[in-house]
């Protein structure tokens, strides 16, 4: 049991674990205000434009089911506008952070590569 616990308390310790929790949290939080917008603000401005339609309230009776098609509009644009909003914040997210700049090492050569680069370079200056 004292392994087990060890083992939770190195896994939950890693940064990669901890920043994923915080961005489910505030994931789940930005999409509720989105969500908000859309069907609170948004929606009901584009059923006035298309003549007091409610997308809600779509639907179609087929035998004993109900199929709300209006529903799936809904979630639809409800998507859409949230991609656009986290593509949105993503790109100013990106702007305010400093950038990290890749430090591009040149791959070490092999000690026994060098010395054999070392002879040639004696042959080539005893050659001259």
């Amino acid at each position: 049991m004292k392994k087990y616990i060890l083992e939770f308390k190195k896994f939950i310790a890693k940064g990669n674990v901890v920043d994923l929790a915080v961005a489910v949290i505030i994931g789940g939080a930005f999409g509720k205000i989105v969500t908000s917008l859309v069907n609170d603000i948004l929606m009901p401005i584009i059923g006035v434009i298309l003549g007091g339609l409610d997308f809600t309230s779509l639907s179609i009776n087929f035998r004993s089911a109900t199929i709300n098609y209006g529903l799936f509009i809904q979630n639809i644009v409800d998507f859409l506008i949230i991609a656009v909003c986290i593509f949105i914040f993503v790109k100013f997210i990106e702007r305010i952070l400093p950038k990290k700049e890749e430090k591009k090492e040149a791959p070490k050569k092999a000690d026994d590569i060098i010395l054999l680069e070392e002879i040639r370079d004696l042959l080539k200056e005893k050659k001259k």
